[in-house]
């Protein structure tokens, strides 16, 4: 009775076949889940296997069990509704509140957060109606992912393939984490382009070695997927993560501070906001050697040079792209965690700063963090020991309240 109540809709594309992986991942990690299928979809995927991974009877129509008006009571008691795959059809007959079958019934009837997950060819994806369809879902407050680029139906490859499964998973648990709050307003970075760098950078000292640290991006990736969640545009620069993209990011990859420098400024144009939550590299080597430098016998190794790298965070304080733009950095601190922080809040020029402290089994790598959040004007928001998703969403709570 305690479980989350999700409703997973699913229209008739080929990807219906890895909606069974999201239902499993729904269901081991404790949700209820009643899948509604289209009538298309169950050419992919018949209603036995939705029936048995389920456990709940599956159908596409509203007359099936009258009695328990099941056109009206699935959305009602629904805490999430995500369709995944959510094909061109479906998204303009939700659009315009057509409601012919079960699935675009329980639609009009949620009260809860709406997710939807589309899956089709590239020419469908970019054409004006499927765009106007996504805009109209949107500024309902509906989340809809930007769905992969990759190998579609066929030979064919573009922007359109359903996101990985378990990234949709990880999107809705975000979704379902804020609870009432996500109810009432589930996307409140709605038609915000939200800028976040991750990982950290590698400065090359020759073909296989490099001066590099340990972060492992976790943290910046936690703050992509709050942000997505919660309806904005994100752009994240990743910088050597070996993590899966987030569903809906649009994840530029970068190895040096100058990439990450080039990239985070390019993004920022016409971000809102900029979190910048990779470790990057104070200094680089002066000298790249073209070959691997070799140890001779009997000699001790020459000094190796280095060159400061530029300051992205003051750069992009200084410079603030676009007005109104929210600025946060990031600072990894070993001792005097809070004195150390506060001087880099003033010397940055960033709006919040989160400060943590870091080790060689602190921080980096793990699932968990803590944090004191310091805003320019003084105050300062602790956040206790916990999951990396929780700091995320102070954060994000932080730059709402600025904007």
């Amino acid at each position: 009775m305690d479980k989350p109540r999700v409703v997973l809709g699913v229209s008739g594309g080929i990807a219906a076949y890895k909606a069974c992986e999201l239902l499993r991942r729904l269901t081991e990690s404790g949700h209820d889940v009643r899948v509604v299928p289209t009538d298309s979809a169950l050419h992919f995927v018949g209603e036995a296997t939705w029936s048995a991974l389920s456990g709940h009877p599956v159908s596409t129509r509203v007359w099936d069990d009258v009695h328990q008006v099941p056109h009206v009571r699935i959305g009602q008691q629904a805490d999430l509704v995500v369709v995944a795959p959510a094909t061109a059809d479906t998204l303009a007959r939700a659009a315009h509140g057509l409601a012919d079958d079960l699935l675009t019934n329980t639609l009009l009837t949620a009260r809860c957060p709406v997710v939807f997950a589309p899956a089709m060819h590239t020419e469908m994806w970019e054409h004006p109606a499927t765009r106007e369809n996504v805009a109209t879902l949107r500024r309902r407050g509906c989340l809809v992912i930007e769905p992969a680029v990759g190998r579609l139906t066929g030979a064919d490859t573009g922007k359109g393939r359903l996101p990985d499964p378990a990234e949709i998973f990880e999107f809705c648990r975000r979704v379902l984490a804020r609870g009432a709050l996500a109810a009432q307003d589930a996307a409140d970075l709605a038609g915000r382009h939200v800028v976040v760098s991750a990982g950290g950078t590698r400065e090359p000292l020759d073909p296989v070695r490099f001066l590099g640290n340990r972060s492992s991006g976790k943290q910046g990736y936690a703050l992509a997927r709050a942000a997505l969640a919660r309806g904005a545009r994100v752009t994240l620069v990743s910088a050597n993560a070996a993590l899966p993209g987030p569903a809906g990011a649009d994840v530029v990859a970068v190895g040096t501070a100058l990439q990450l420098r080039e990239a985070v400024l390019k993004a920022a144009a016409d971000a809102d906001a900029v979190v910048m939550a990779a470790a990057v590299a104070d200094f680089r080597p002066a000298a790249y050697a073209a070959g691997k430098i070799k140890k001779k016998d009997g000699q001790e190794p020459a000094p190796v040079a280095l060159v400061r790298n530029p300051d992205v965070l003051a750069e992009l304080s200084a410079s603030r792209p676009r007005p109104g733009q929210v600025v946060v950095g990031f600072a990894a601190e070993t001792d005097d965690v809070l004195a150390n922080g506060r001087a880099k809040l003033a010397r940055k020029g960033c709006d919040l700063l989160v400060v943590n402290e870091v080790g060689e089994r602190l921080t980096f790598g793990a699932e968990e963090n803590e944090a004191v959040v310091l805003d320019r004007d003084g105050a300062e928001t602790p956040v206790p020991y916990g999951p990396k998703d929780a700091l995320a969403d102070v954060v994000w709570d932080l730059v709402v309240r600025r904007w």
